[in-house]
């Protein structure tokens, strides 16, 4: 009895709004007490309506009132507190705004800790007792507390629903089979949810093998991006050491010339200084010759003049001035002109050169899900070169231009004999390998026979019937067949009509890992001629 006194004490002091002993406790004019921040906060919220209400009562209040202190709740709340009571014990825990109250507790409501279906009422833990201790509840089904047992009443007859209506795919009681539902395909709902949850098992395992697959294909795709920040860290050291040597190369050719110019600069000058020099030493000798033979022309006495005149020194051997040949600003031209063709041929390298490994980086790609390309632009953008193999033409088939041109002849051609090569139909296959995404264009005579442009494996039939070879006639090939009135597409040698603009150029998009294939009528919007479902 003691104990029931100090937990009434308890609730008497406690605020309704939080649950817990009163905390700075004041009092509405309609007497209820609760902790001074609880109402506050309850009357913010009401603010908007200037309406203020108590929590318990109901009962309204304008304009706001003015909240008093509590004197001797406080004084008794702190006595409380000193006897230990700060919190409630175990089995009190009352039931809040988010939980199930016990159906049983009167007043303020322990929360529940189980319900039962049977009885379809939820109990707390001392009310919950009779169901462990009495046979009569023994069969009784407890499950965790739920507000909503009586969705398990019928509505009409007001009883349990323990059955399942398969026709109608609904809980009914045992009264709704006799009635509404008489003759329907009913079984006990703990049957149906047998049933259920062995297919609820099956989803789960399914979704769970999904998760596993998904997880794993995350690892992959981590794996993945491992694999290309690595390849690129190489790729860009890789790339930069090539640069960096290439740029060596230069610096040395560029000093090697430099040096060289100078260096010839330097001999021929010094041949020219040289020779510049002698010419100048033959001057002076000249000009002293001349004055001896002035001195000597002016001489009066005859006697004199032919007694000195054999005294006379010879002249030294001439420069010849026509081996001297000037050549006036083209002494280098030469090497400027190399140079230039230098310039000229690595700038047309580097451009080919970037073109392709601009390509190839482009062509670098995850395969994950990417929009389908529209624009001739954008199918060009995975343009592969195709060369068709000699070794698997038909006989009847001419090759030319590199291997890229295929022309039906009425003999036979002399190819040697080799196991690629289709030797029942009018067929040639590509030297190329198609992988990830791949697009090219056939363009052929619309004025002659048809053609049939298609993928195939490479394990298709060289030797055999028109099933087993001829492309579309066999699960190893796809075919679209172009003439001029019609187009038709053939896998599996299963036929079907295609309709769409008429060309003599169409253009064919695989990308392999999505399994997909189509064919084009090429133009800058590019129209869709066919495409099947999924390839593979």
């Amino acid at each position: 009895m003691a104990q029931k006194a100090v937990q009434l004490d308890r609730e008497t002091f406690s605020c309704s709004i939080c649950l817990d002993l009163l905390k700075d406790s004041v009092t509405t004019p309609c007497g209820h007490s609760y902790c001074k921040n609880c109402i506050n906060d309850h009357w913010d919220t009401e603010d908007e309506k200037r309406i203020y209400s108590c929590p318990q009562c109901r009962k309204s209040f304008t304009p706001r009132p003015e909240l008093l202190k509590n004197t001797m709740l406080a004084v008794l709340v702190e006595q409380l507190k000193k006897t230990g009571l700060q919190a409630a014990p175990a089995d009190l825990c009352y039931a809040g705004p988010e939980d199930v109250a016990c159906d049983v507790c009167t007043g303020r409501k322990l929360r529940a800790v189980k319900s039962c279906l049977q009885c379809v009422a939820s109990y707390c833990e001392k009310h919950l007792q009779p169901h462990y201790e009495s046979a009569a509840f023994k069969k009784h089904k407890l499950v965790e507390p739920s507000e909503k047992l009586q969705e398990n009443i019928c509505s009409r007859h007001d009883e349990v629903m323990k059955m399942f209506c398969r026709t109608d795919q609904q809980c009914i009681c045992y009264l709704c089979s006799v009635d509404e539902h008489k003759g329907h395909d009913t079984v006990s709902a703990a049957a149906e949810r047998t049933e259920r949850q062995r297919e609820l098992e099956g989803s789960r395992h399914n979704i769970q093998q999904r998760i596993q697959d998904r997880e794993e294909d995350v690892k992959l795709l981590q794996q993945e991006v491992e694999a290309i920040n690595g390849s690129a860290d190489k790729a860009v050291e890789h790339s930069e050491k090539i640069f960096t040597q290439l740029i060596r190369l230069m610096e040395e050719r560029r000093s090697d010339v430099k040096q060289q110019v100078r260096s010839q600069q330097e001999t021929e000058g010094s041949r020219v200084k040289e020779l510049q020099e002698k010419l100048e030493q033959e001057i002076t000798e000249l000009k002293r010759k001349d004055a001896e033979l002035k001195k000597l022309s002016q001489t009066e006495d005859h006697n004199q003049f032919l007694h000195n005149y054999p005294s006379l020194s010879a002249l030294s051997e001439s420069t010849h001035s026509s081996s001297i040949k000037i050549r006036p600003l083209k002494y280098f031209e030469d090497v400027t002109a190399a140079v230039s063709e230098l310039r000229d041929k690595l700038q047309d390298v580097l451009r080919e050169t970037w073109t392709n490994i601009s390509l190839t980086v482009t062509d670098v790609d995850v395969l994950l899900p990417q929009p389908e390309p529209k624009t001739r632009a954008d199918f060009l953008r995975y343009s592969c070169v195709i060369t068709l193999d000699p070794n698997t033409a038909n006989t009847k088939l001419l090759l030319s231009e590199g291997n890229r041109k295929a022309t039906l002849m009425i003999g036979q051609q002399s190819y040697s004999d080799h196991p690629d090569r289709f030797t029942n139909s009018n067929q040639v296959l590509s030297e190329e390998s198609l992988t990830g995404r791949c697009y090219w264009e056939v363009e052929w005579d619309d004025g002659k026979c048809g053609v049939g442009v298609g993928v195939a494996y490479k394990s298709i039939s060289r030797d055999g019937s028109e099933d087993e070879c001829r492309f579309g006639r066999n699960d190893k090939s796809w075919v679209l067949d172009c003439s001029s009135s019609s187009y038709e597409f053939y896998h599996n040698n299963v036929h079907t009509p295609v309709s769409g603009p008429r060309s003599s150029r169409v253009g064919v998009y695989l990308d392999h890992s999505a399994g997909i294939l189509s064919f084009h009528r090429v133009s800058d919007t590019m129209t869709l001629l066919y495409s099947p479902d999924y390839i593979h």
